[in-house]
């Protein structure tokens, strides 16, 4: 039941929040608010719903070095992102016009914040985590991050190279992220930043939800296989081959810190007894 009720708190988050989001689409600063506030919201109810069915303390979330893992996430996806682009644009198939829309960009840091939180405390906080306690890192990591990329088939521009592309590079490398570290703040700041580089900063399509004006007027053209197509630079091969290699070194990590958890999993340590919840 504890499935049951982490998910019915933190969907509850993502669905209210992303329908707030849409509905002042447009207004990039209240959606920047409206994001950040659904982000908040999405942190506040995991917390509180995994130490209620669990009891015990969130660790995965802890306010304890949160800044630091954020920003190493940050620092990562920015890059990685960044190096989609550099191989497009070194081919000719991605160019820069000239200076784009400060103000859309400014939308997009609340979208992208929402949807980062909101998709990692779902798939990798509960149902990544707890399959994993169950099944065994390697299961865990190939059905949470096959789900993963399957729902966004539900994108207008979707298709189902796009949705697998998604599945290895996002799906696998958020999970590895999450073993390695045992804390969601280093993929939540992996995944907003991968997906702000390429919204708000390269104005590219993002897992086929049509073109984005960011910072950056630019146009890609060229080889589907490369370009990504109507889906994004995410289907690209590049970002496939790019996100491989960063889930092999996050799983190279997890392995030497011992975090790898093996076939058949493992039960959670009884919690103690107490007469209070855990904070």
């Amino acid at each position: 039941m504890r499935v049951v009720w982490q998910l019915l708190a933190v969907v509850a988050v993502w669905a209210i929040g992303g329908q707030c989001v849409s509905a002042v689409d447009g207004n990039p600063w209240l959606t920047l608010v409206t994001g950040l506030v659904t982000a908040v919201l999405a942190v506040v109810a995991y917390r509180w719903v995994v130490g209620r069915t669990e009891r015990r303390r969130v660790t995965e979330l802890a306010r304890e070095g949160a800044p630091s893992a954020l920003g190493r996430g940050a620092l990562i996806g920015s890059v990685l992102f960044t190096a989609v682009v550099a191989n497009l644009a070194l081919l000719g198939d991605y160019e820069v016009n000239g200076l784009g829309s400060v103000t859309g960009a400014v939308g997009f840091v609340g979208f992208m914040a929402a949807a980062a939180v909101t998709e990692e405390v779902v798939f990798r906080g509960v149902l990544f985590r707890i399959v994993e306690e169950r099944a065994g890192t390697w299961i865990a990591l190939t059905s949470t991050g096959l789900l993963f990329g399957l729902m966004h088939l539900a994108n207008p521009d979707a298709n189902l190279w796009g949705a697998l592309a998604i599945a290895i590079e996002a799906g696998g490398m958020l999970g590895a992220a999450y073993a390695a570290t045992r804390s969601l703040w280093l993929p939540i700041g992996l995944h907003f930043a991968w997906n702000f580089a390429a919204a708000g900063i390269y104005s590219s399509e993002v897992s086929g939800n049509g073109a984005s004006q960011g910072l950056l007027d630019s146009t890609a053209t060229g080889s589907e296989l490369l370009t990504g197509g109507d889906f994004g630079p995410e289907a690209s091969v590049y970002s496939v081959v790019f996100g491989i290699l960063v889930t092999l070194a996050f799983l190279w990590l997890a392995r030497r810190r011992g975090h790898l958890v093996p076939r058949g999993g493992r039960r959670p340590a009884p919690a103690p007894a107490a007469t209070t919840v855990p904070r």
